[in-house]
């Protein structure tokens, strides 16, 4: 009877050790990362009675995770995807939201034209001038108001990434500490199911930031490394990375491992890489391409302003102010050069950075993601380094061997933007030059365009008088007669007139300087014609098609966002879900396995009642 007595005690025993495990599970359906266990039971070794064996009960003998290491790492791998893809798509929202909400440059870039083109209209009204230099101050606002949104994304991204850090480091300690646990608990073989989960859990949320690989070691310990094989967590042992100023713009984090070396470009995945990935391909592009599209404005409008003349009479300066490339030298640096740059030729100019190295003899460029740029020159204001249509100076200082210059051509033309004028009489609405048909005319000739070609002719402004000594020939201040046509240009000294038209014997035309308060509104024309004309891309782009491709570069970069997000989603839900059929407690399950136990374990109680009752009849017998 005492076997029958142990035998029942095992399987009471088992049953309330299952009960506690389904009573864990119930209680945990709603902690995050928890992993269902399961009592798993043996048989005990029966006992040899004669000529069979008798049972001898159960023990329970382990409690486990229903787990898959296969399962798990696909989760984290896809928890690495959609952090990265919903962080991508979170931070070019943003900068979409900034090329396309209430601050619209297309908008402010018609109405600047459109108050030239009034001007043209009333050359010498000082309304339709003062409403100019408005329109001028909005779109330089405007401009500035981008240029300012792109810089609080700029910052934000930064945040971003020393957040990242904290939490990076804070996890990989985490996980270290968890590893330490682990190993102390893991007693006889016996596995500490809930560190592991908590373990586990840390390893997701470090995989949501960053992509993580993850090998078992001894003692159930795991080592984590992350990026391109950065060690993160061994053992007991975390490696901490950190942030510091990029080398080259302060206003920049990079992070840099232990040794000190930059690895920002070896984090892909995850919300960090996707933090700098943003900077790199989207923000940093939208920004030059801003810059881009300021100085071609300030280009274009100042050389045609310079072609007319004010109401003072004087020849018109620089409509707008903008600032030069921005240079900056390596900490690095162990040299002393000075460097700098201008844009020469606005045809040319790109939308990429660049950097320039010295190797102790000869200077080289290549952009920031590593292409070679052709060069011509040594960096001598006689003979300056040509690239892209810019010219680099190094104008004082010795450069020493691996010392090298980050160049930014347009990143920050468009905040340094303002309107150069502030007095209406300095906008210089009339051509240098006008022309005139003599008032005794009995011909059918007409004026067509005066056009300006070189302002610097020594004889440019030398008055002309051109007289038709027949309806097909005609002298220039009395010179050799020329031929002539209908609609035939007549080229002078730096400038060209069309006419058409059959002039009469004796017609004359007239081209002098224009004077001050002439009401002469050529340049004014040629200052609203500059919306339409192609300066960027040797001479393709216009300035608002060069914000349209802004608009379009910023608004692809979201869509693509959107549809890398759609899809990582959709791979999470589905390594998730096959993660969570075997791991993830279900309610109805547990429930049955519940009432199995309480049978079980009533049943079990039954076998000890019989137990003792056969043991008190037995003893009843003796004594009787």
């Amino acid at each position: 009877m005492a076997d029958l007595l142990s035998t029942g005690i095992s399987g009471l025993l088992a049953s309330q050790v299952g009960l506690a495990t389904v009573g864990h599970n119930i209680s945990n359906v709603n902690t995050a990362g928890y992993t269902r266990q399961i009592t798993n039971f043996n048989a005990r070794t029966p006992q040899f009675n004669g000529g069979y064996y008798i049972g001898q009960g159960a023990d329970a003998t382990s409690v486990q995770r229903a787990y898959s290491q296969f399962l798990t790492q696909s989760v984290w791998s896809a928890n690495s995807g959609q952090s990265r893809a919903l962080q991508y798509a979170g931070l070019t929202a943003a900068a979409n939201n900034a090329v396309s909400g209430s601050a619209n440059l297309q908008t402010a870039l018609d109405g600047f034209f459109g108050a030239v083109s009034d001007v043209a209209n009333a050359p010498v009204d000082t309304a339709s001038r003062q409403a100019l230099l408005g329109k001028a101050n909005s779109l330089v606002s405007t401009f500035r108001s981008l240029s300012s949104q792109f810089q609080q994304i700029d910052q934000q991204t930064n945040q971003e990434i020393s957040n990242s850090v904290d939490s990076i480091n804070s996890l990989a300690k985490s996980i270290a500490d968890l590893n330490g646990q682990i190993a102390r608990a893991s007693i006889g073989g016996a596995a500490p199911n809930d560190l592991l989960d908590a373990r586990d859990q840390a390893i997701s949320q470090l995989s949501q930031i960053v992509g993580v690989n993850v090998s078992q070691g001894s003692d159930n310990m795991v080592t984590v490394s992350v990026g391109n094989g950065l060690p993160l967590v061994n053992g007991t042992d975390s490696t901490k990375i950190a942030t510091a100023n990029n080398p080259y713009d302060s206003s920049r984090l990079e992070i840099v491992g232990p040794t000190g070396s930059v690895i920002s470009n070896q984090l892909g995945s995850g919300s960090l890489g996707a933090t700098f990935d943003f900077r790199t391909n989207v923000l940093d592009p939208a920004r030059n391409q801003l810059g881009r599209a300021a100085i071609a404005l300030s280009d274009a409008f100042n050389k045609q302003h310079a072609q007319g003349i004010d109401l003072n009479g004087d020849a018109g300066g620089n409509f707008f102010n903008i600032g030069d490339p921005a240079v900056f030298d390596n900490t690095a640096n162990t040299g002393n050069a000075q460097v700098t740059a201008k844009v020469t030729d606005v045809g040319k100019l790109g939308s990429s950075d660049y950097v320039m190295r010295f190797d102790g003899t000869n200077w080289s460029v290549t952009t920031t993601a590593g292409v070679v740029v052709p060069s011509t020159g040594t960096g001598t204001a006689a003979d300056p380094i040509l690239i892209d249509g810019l010219a680099i100076t190094v104008p004082s200082g010795t450069p020493q061997a691996g010392d090298s210059f980050q160049i930014q051509p347009t990143r920050n033309a468009a905040s340094s933007l303002s309107v150069a004028i502030t007095d209406t009489n300095k906008i210089a609405a009339s051509g240098p030059l006008s022309a005139g048909k003599g008032a005794s005319n009995t011909g059918k000739g007409t004026l067509g365009n005066l056009t300006v070609t070189d302002p610097t002719d020594p004889a440019f402004n030398t008055p002309v008088n051109i007289v038709f000594t027949s309806p097909t020939t005609y002298t220039v201040n009395g010179g050799p007669p020329q031929t002539y046509a209908d609609g035939d240009t007549i080229t002078g000294n730096g400038w060209t007139l069309k006419l058409s038209g059959v002039p009469a014997a004796n017609d004359t035309f007239s081209v002098k300087p224009a004077g001050s308060a002439s009401g002469d509104n050529g340049n004014a024309l040629a200052l609203a014609d500059v919306a339409n004309k192609g300066v960027l891309d040797n001479g393709v782009t216009t300035v608002g098609k060069s914000y349209s491709q802004l608009i379009a570069q910023v608004g692809t970069a979201g869509a693509q966002a959107n549809t890398a997000l759609d899809a990582q989603q959709s791979i999470l839900d589905q390594a998730t879900s096959a993660q969570q059929s075997l791991s993830g407690v279900n309610m109805d399950e547990e429930a049955a396995n519940l009432l199995r136990f309480q049978q079980s374990y009533a049943a079990a109680a039954q076998v000890i009642n019989a137990a003792n009752t056969i043991f008190d009849s037995l003893l009843s017998a003796v004594r009787g």
